[in-house]
């Protein structure tokens, strides 16, 4: 998730994409992404067990952010929300 194109980003873990994005978006969610504003699905990497989901936030969380600021323009040039995607 981002706050704006190249500015704030969240990486997490959740069983319900769409449910913990509304968190965010409503400031349910973290405190981190109250704090700077982050609202906006820009990437969303499925996997088909919880143990590699975490396996890959954990990596992701290691990368610099030049790293996870390419993954998410190779995937989402455009920085648009992907939050009515997921839902249709």
């Amino acid at each position: 998730m981002a706050s704006k194109p190249r500015g704030m980003l969240y990486i997490g873990v959740t069983a319900d994409l769409a449910a913990r994005v509304l968190q965010h978006r409503e400031d349910r969610g973290s405190a981190f992404c109250r704090r700077y504003g982050i609202k906006t699905l820009v990437l969303a990497e499925p996997h088909e067990r919880i143990e590699e989901a975490i396996a890959r936030e954990k990596a992701l969380k290691a990368w610099k952010r030049d790293w996870k600021i390419a993954l998410v323009e190779r995937a989402n040039p455009q920085w648009e929300d992907l939050f009515e995607r997921i839902l249709a």
